[in-house]
């Protein structure tokens, strides 16, 4: 009771919280609680119930517990105050006699299935006995009594001697207790399995109870240990047992005796554990089995520690060294903690892997509330002994024993401040094996097992290493020399953080002191690149350049004659130098001009190097892609361009060019393209510092020095890159696509610096290049849509070339558009590309071309045009080809509405410079190759051209154009040849679009002042050449319904325009198809007859139209016998006449009576019975047509009588009579003549 009045002012806050709720019940070890709520460990803990912070604050260890009279233990009732000194021999035989029940309910498990009837003894039972050992603490801190030592000769109570005793008796007890329930290890092995056998309902087997209750006995005896020598202040002999040593057992004694076995069995447990640990397991899997466990190690080390701080005690760590050492002694050695350990079949590893979980706990304060930045007490001293026996045992080092052995070591140096010691002894190792891959035969590598494929990965790698937090899984990403390096930069780090630059002047010192000229020579590819690594990493966390110098020495004592793999290697590590002075904003001049003068020398050996010398040129390929790489990311990482950069960019680029095939091309205008960017952006960063207001006259002269800065560099790039690029232009050895891109960023850049171009792009050289890349029509239309699409998406070039001088800009743009459209079938010959590529190709491009077909059509001369053309909405151009249809047709329609003359004149400049060479961008379908596709493609869009042009065709600047579209596709040399076949492809192209030839060619004819007498000869021979090559093989009528020549006179748009294309059709039917050579009739004459069949029945034909059809129609009936042409012949008489009368109102056509007088004056004679058998229809369809050919019948009669000179015809005389009696009064008045004439 001494200390209680002091209790008060030493509680916390937390403490005064505890007392009034958790204190109810005991602490005890317990892992039953749901770890998702984030608590480390359960409430009813020592470290949750603030068990320990009393402890070790010396304070009442249940300040609300045992505060009756009496108090019951082991269900029987004593006296509080006199209970422990009255009765110890009784109560320690009770808590014997219940660790013998619960070792008793483990046996019975077997024969009874009741588990929690087992759980609930098995319960009662621990909380018992852990009550005891409780009480017997709060009796030492409110009951014992100190005794006068002066007195100690005085008569005495019997209970104060009692008590005097009981101090010596709690020492022979305790003893007894230990050695009663023994270790850990002698525990049943079904015991041990309690650890795992946990489940989420809070019912566990008596194995569980018996295990915890272990675990409170041993560390509510240190703690009465521990309180009993606060309470005393003085050694307290026992009586009944001795030592280990031999001497007399104390309480100090006793206390270390158990904490060395404590610590045994705890060792012994996390032994169990690490056998089944894998190495790349060993930092996820840690060395308790349960939370228990684990907060017996914290208590150990709050405890401990404290104890090595208020007296001469032994730390936490000295006594877990002591004990690993054993590990180590040879077997003839007996001490005692080795008789009670088990072996360790890993030493070494279990040694890292318990001492870095150990550490972790060292974050775990007095509560049980992990705290990452607590003080953490250091074992650097057994590390290092550690360190040493890892990297200098007698048999070869594994691989993967080390990894595991440094990255323990890696996480220490995380817990633990740095020790530059490590790091010598570390790299007394390495050094001596910088030529080994470290590598593990049956697990890759990500890192530096494979050599590196580009500086930016070896400075990356380099970085990682350089981090705070390392990856978790590094022992399967990294090998044991990356660990190395990742602990050699934080050492540094921390070292140089804490004291300055000294420990990185200790650690530089034994670094270089390993490399010189035969260390250097002995350096494989693997060494080389561990040389390389090292030095990156000294140069990322000290001094850069001091390291930077210190490797270009060193590089000097390399051999010129070194493999290609190791020069490569060099250049890797040289360029990832130079990016890390980039990163750091640092002059890079000394590494350029180093860098640059060896790829000017590579790229000339490459130019003159022969195609066949394939291992050559790969070699020097290798180091080229290196170098061109590298400066890219130079470029990209760069906040700023100096003159630095400029040397980068010298002639070895324009030789490289020179040399390259395609695919490495592509490599180099990749960073061409990348390149360029850059230096946009830069540029337009200045600009944006140039405008700012606030810009003070030294900061302007900075900003104007960089812009100057950057034209130096752009002009290289000019002068490197663009003059190859123009060269290439019209070739197929530069990717198409490429080209065009490459092309377009040098356009912007001319937008953005027009100054740095050359002096013949001067003096607009966005002009300049726009002629020759995206206007001039021999390039490809693949680059010229692609390089078009590039500029249109960028509204200021757009809006800049619209209002600048040159007005001609969307003009041309819309040319190009037109020439992208009518060459959308033309793709790039490679004989090599299967169908599969082709198509490929052909999607490409065709996509290409609608975004470039989207952005034009947002250009304000397309939709100005569109809107006068009276069309509101702007169509989507989803489909190319329909768009430029409508473009087309809109461009008509606009010249439509114009009023004046003048704006006429301009509108047919405007639009011929639209089209352009047209015929050219359509040649090639015509030639020898066919493409059905772009012959469809061709004769469709001309067709429309022609159609909706035909008022602009009109003018005599156009009608040229007409002229030779209609030579070059209607009628070429081909099609004039009728004996020669034309191709099918073609064929069916002309048959798709020629009524829109012939509709447009009519409107042209018709609307021009001055009657053009050539272009109607050029229409009717047209149309002679096309009736008959469209006419089907067997004469249907029904199939001619879809002949082209016919379908013109079909649409409505052309109806004013009908009469004039019809009386061509019927000059050409006549002229061409219905003339007989003499009596053989021309060929094809029952199609022939059939067309025109059709032609009667779709159109209205005229008086005029049948002077022309109708001789020729009565021919047939006369001389020809076919039964098909005379049946055909017939209904297109039947025709005539019906036309005939529908057109003279019944009354008959003075022109057509005159027709048909004229056949009986030509055949009358020669074939009256046929002339009489024509008339005989005739007269049925049109009696009065026959009633006014009665004269000039009846005097051909006797014409024919008179001819042959034998009197009286009479067969004929009645044949005529038929005819005659079909005519009513006039034919029988005329039977009388004939019959009353003498003559």
């Amino acid at each position: 009771m001494d200390g209680g009045s002091a209790v008060s002012t030493f509680l916390t806050d937390s403490l005064e919280l505890e007392l009034g709720t958790e204190w109810c019940k005991p602490p005890c070890f317990s892992c039953a609680f749901d770890n998702r709520e984030g608590r480390g460990f359960s409430g009813e803990s020592y470290l949750a119930a603030g068990s320990l912070k009393r402890l070790i604050l010396n304070l009442d260890p249940l300040p609300t517990n045992f505060e009756e009279d009496t108090v019951e233990l082991f269900g029987f009732q004593w006296v509080t105050e006199t209970a422990l000194t009255n009765s110890f021999r009784e109560l320690f035989h009770l808590f014997r006699y219940m660790y013998i029940n619960l070792l008793s309910l483990i046996v019975s498990i077997s024969f009874s299935g009741k588990i929690a009837t087992l759980h609930a003894k098995a319960d009662s039972i621990r909380q018992q006995c852990v009550t005891f050992l409780h009480y017997i603490k709060v009796f030492i801190f409110r009951c014992l009594k100190i005794q006068d030592v002066e007195n100690h000769n005085l008569t005495l109570h019997p209970y104060e001697a009692l008590e005097a005793q009981l101090p010596s008796v709690l020492v022979d007890e305790l003893r007894g207790l230990l050695l009663y329930i023994g270790h850990l290890a002698e525990l049943p092995s079904v015991t041990l399995g309690a650890f795992v056998n946990q489940n989420q309902i809070k019912l566990f087997p008596p194995s569980w109870h018996l295990l915890h209750l272990y675990l409170d006995t041993h560390w509510l005896v240190l703690e009465i240990l521990h309180m009993l020598g606060e309470k005393l202040k003085q050694v307290v002999y026992g009586h009944q047992f001795i030592s280990q040593t031999g001497e007399s057992l104390t309480n100090a004694s006793l206390f270390e005796e158990h904490c060395e076995n404590l610590f045994c069995d705890l060792i012994s447990l996390s032994l169990n554990r690490y056998d089944k640990v894998r190495p790349s397991e060993a930092l996820v899997i840690n060395h308790y089995s349960c939370s228990c466990v684990k907060e017996l190690w914290v208590l150990l080390i709050h405890l401990l520690d404290h104890r090595s701080k208020c007296s001469v005690a032994e730390s936490f760590w000295n006594w877990l060294n002591k004990l690993l050492k054993t590990f180590f002694e040879k077997s003839n050695d007996q001490r005692r903690p080795s008789a009670s350990l088990t072996q360790a079949k890993d030493p070494l590893g279990f040694s890292w892997w318990i001492n870095v979980h150990v550490a972790s706990l060292y974050q775990i304060d007095r509560h049980g509330v992990s705290d990452e930045m607590r003080q953490m007490e250091s074992n650097w001293g057994f590390i290092e002994e550690l360190l040493k026996q890892s990297i200098t045992v007698q048999d070869s080092i594994l691989e993967e024993q080390l990894r595991m052995y440094l990255h323990c070591c890696l996480t220490l140096c995380d817990f633990w401040e740095p020790n530059t010691s490590i790091v010598t002894i570390l790299w007394e190792y390495y050094s001596k094996n910088l030529n080994s891959s470290f590598s593990i035969s049956w697990l890759p590598l990500k890192g530096l097992t494979n050599i590196i494929k580009s500086p930016l990965s070896l400075l990356t790698m380099v970085k990682t290493c350089c981090c705070d937090k390392q990856d978790p899984d590094l022992y399967k990403s990294s090998s044991s020399y990356t660990i190395f390096l990742c602990i050699l930069a934080k050492v540094i780090k921390k070292a140089m953080k804490n004291s300055g630059p000294h420990p990185w002047k200790q650690v530089k010192g034994r670094i270089y002191s390993k490399f010189h000229q035969k260390r250097m020579e002995e350096l494989t590819e693997v060494g080389l690149q561990n040389f390389f690594c090292l030095f990156l990493l000294l140069a990322a966390v000290a001094e850069i350049e001091d390291v930077a110098s210190h490797v270009l020495d060193l590089l000097r004592f390399l051999k010129p004659a070194s493999t290609s793999s190791h020069r490569a290697l060099v250049w890797k590590g040289q360029m990832a130098f130079l990016l890390m002075y980039v990163q750091k904003n640092l002059d890079i001049g000394v590494w350029a001009e180093k860098l640059s003068c060896e790829f000017q020398e590579k790229a000339k050996e490459f130019l003159v190097s022969k195609n066949d010398e394939m291992v050559q040129r790969h070699t020097l390929w290798t180091l080229l892609s290196i170098y061109i790489d590298g400066v890219q990311e130079v470029f990209e990482t760069s906040c700023c361009l100096y003159p630095s950069h400029e040397h980068l960019l010298n002639d070895g680029f324009s030789m490289l060019l020179r040399a390259c095939r395609e695919s490495e091309l592509r490599t180099v205008l990749n960073f061409l393209q990348a390149v360029l960017a850059r230096i946009r952006d830069v540029h337009q960063h200045l600009c944006q510092e140039l405008q700012r207001d606030n810009v003070d006259l030294i900061a302007q002269s900075s900003l104007s020095a960089k812009e100057r800065h950057l034209a130096a560099v752009a002009s290289a790039l000019w002068r490197h890159f663009f003059s190859f690029l123009k060269s290439q232009r019209m070739t197929h050895s530069v990717p198409l696509s490429q080209l065009a891109d490459a092309a377009a960023d040098f356009t912007l850049l001319a937008v953005d610096m027009p100054n740095t171009a050359p002096s013949d792009l001067q003096p607009q050289p966005v002009i300049s290049i726009i002629q020759l890349f995206g206007w001039d029509d021999i390039i490809w239309p693949q680059v010229v849509a692609r390089y078009l699409s590039h500029l249109l998406q960028n509204s200021t070039v757009c809006e800049a070339l619209s209002q600048s001088s040159y007005t001609s800009f969307q003009s041309l743009t819309i040319r190009s558009w037109i020439r992208c459209v009518l060459q959308m079938h033309l793709s790039e010959p490679d004989l090599l590309m299967d169908m599969n590529s082709v198509q490929a190709v052909e999607k490409e491009y065709m996509e290409q071309l609608a975004e470039m077909t989207r952005l034009l059509f947002k250009l304000s001369e397309v939709k100005n045009i569109f809107s006068k053309a009276q069309i509101d909405h702007l169509p989507i151009p989803e489909d190319p080809k329909q768009a430029l249809i409508q473009f087309l047709e809109a461009v008509g329609k606009t010249y439509g509405s114009l009023q004046t003359f003048s704006d006429k004149s301009a509108m047919v400049t405007k639009s011929l410079e639209y089209l352009g060479e047209v015929l050219k961008y359509i040649k090639p379908y015509l030639g020898k190759k066919i493409s059905s596709a772009g012959l469809q493609l061709t004769y469709g869009i001309m067709g429309i051209l022609v159609k909706s042009w035909a008022q602009i065709f009109v003018t005599s600047k156009a009608q040229k154009l007409l002229f030779r579209i209609i030579d070059c596709l209607l009628l070429p040399h081909t099609v004039l040849q009728q004996e020669k076949e034309l191709p099918a492809p073609m064929l069916t192209a002309i048959q798709k679009s020629l009524p829109l030839y012939l509709q447009g060619i009519c409107i042209v004819c018709c609307q021009s002042q001055n009657q053009n007498a050539y272009l109607n000869q050029l229409l009717r021979n047209v149309i002679e050449q096309y009736i008959g090559r469209f006419l089907p093989t067997s004469p249907c009528v029904s199939d001619l319904g879809q002949h082209p020549v016919l379908l013109a006179l079909k649409s409505p748009a052309s109806l004013p325009m009908m009469t004039p294309l019809r009386k061509h059709i019927v000059h050409a039917v006549r002229k061409s198809y219905l003339e007989f050579k003499g009596s053989s009739p021309p060929p094809r004459l029952a199609s022939v007859l059939a067309f025109t069949l059709q032609l009667f029945k779709e159109t209205s034909l005229g008086v005029c139209d049948l002077e022309l059809l109708l001789p020729g129609i009565l021919k047939c009936l006369v001389l020809v016998n076919e039964p098909q042409v005379k049946k055909l012949a017939t209904e297109n008489l039947q025709c005539m006449i019906k036309t005939c009368q529908v057109g003279s109102e019944g009354e008959p056509a003075t022109q057509l009576t005159s027709l048909f007088r004229q056949f009986i004056q030509d055949y009358g004679v020669q074939y009256s019975y046929q002339v009489y058998s024509i008339l005989e229809m005739v007269a049925a369809l049109s009696a009065h047509i026959v009633i006014h050919l009665v004269p000039t019948l009846t005097r051909s009669l006797k014409d024919s009588e008179l001819k042959w000179g034998c009197g009286r015809n009479i067969a004929q005389r009645e044949a005529y009579s038929k005819l005659l009696s079909h005519l009513g009064q006039v034919g029988q008045d005329e039977k009388q003549r004939l019959e009353s004439d003498k003559t």
